[in-house]
C-alpha cells in the first residue's frame, strides 16, 4: 500500500478509541515493564477518553466495567490480525457488532458533511463506543487496510496500534519502544565489538 491511509476521521477517532481501551484497559507489558489495569476503571475510561479529546463528564461504574470488558474483546482482533488470522479476527468482530448491536447513521456536525457513524442502540456511554469501535474494527479488517492493525514488537511490551504511515511499516506501539529496540541492538553490537 502507497500514499496516506484512507480512514475517515470517525473511523480514525473510533480506532483511536479502541487503541486506547485496550492499551489502558487489558493486563500485559508496557514498554518493557509489567502493566496492570488500573484499579478505579473508571478513571483508566475517562483517562482514555480524555487522550483521544473527548473528555467524559463523568463515566458510571457500569459503563467502566463494560468497557474493560470490550477491551479484553478487542485485544483478540489486534492480536490475530497482526498475526495475519483475520478468520480470528472477522469472527471476533462479527460478534462485536452483534452484541453492540452496532447500527449505522448518517451525522453531521457543525460545519462538517455528512459522515457515516455507528451508534448503540441507545445513548449509554459504553453502548455507543462499543459499537463504534466494532465498527471502526470491522472498516479496517473488511479492508486492505486490516495489516494496520497491530501489536508492539518490542520485548516486554504487548501494547496495540493502528499503523497510519505511509509506507505501512509500523512495528511499535509508541517511539519510546522502537527506541528502547534500537538502543539495545546498538549496545549488543558495540559488546560484539
Amino acid at each position: 500500500m502507497t500514499g496516506q491511509v484512507s480512514f475517515d476521521s470517525h473511523a480514525r477517532s473510533v480506532l483511536a478509541a479502541a487503541v486506547e481501551y485496550v492499551n489502558r484497559l487489558t493486563a500485559g507489558y508496557s514498554g518493557g515493564a509489567a502493566y496492570a489495569v488500573p484499579a478505579d476503571e473508571r478513571q483508566a475510561v475517562a483517562d482514555a477518553l480524555t487522550a483521544i479529546g473527548h473528555p467524559p463528564k463523568s463515566v458510571p461504574a457500569d459503563d467502566a466495567r463494560r468497557l474493560v470488558q470490550l477491551a479484553a474483546r478487542m485485544r483478540i482482533v489486534f492480536e490475530a490480525a497482526d498475526a495475519g488470522d483475520l478468520d480470528t479476527a472477522a469472527t471476533e468482530i462479527n460478534a462485536l457488532l452483534l452484541d453492540t448491536n452496532a447500527r449505522p447513521q448518517l451525522d453531521r456536525g457543525k460545519d462538517r458533511p455528512w459522515s457515516l457513524h455507528f451508534h448503540g442502540p441507545d445513548e449509554q456511554l459504553a453502548n455507543g463506543w462499543a459499537a463504534g469501535c466494532a465498527a471502526g474494527l470491522a472498516l479496517a479488517v473488511g479492508s486492505d487496510l486490516a495489516g494496520r492493525l497491530g501489536v508492539c514488537d518490542a520485548p516486554n511490551c504487548d501494547r496495540v496500534f493502528v499503523d497510519v504511515s505511509k509506507n505501512g511499516q509500523r512495528r511499535f506501539c509508541s517511539p519510546q519502544c522502537q527506541s528502547r529496540v534500537k538502543a539495545a541492538a546498538h549496545r549488543a553490537r558495540q559488546a560484539t565489538t
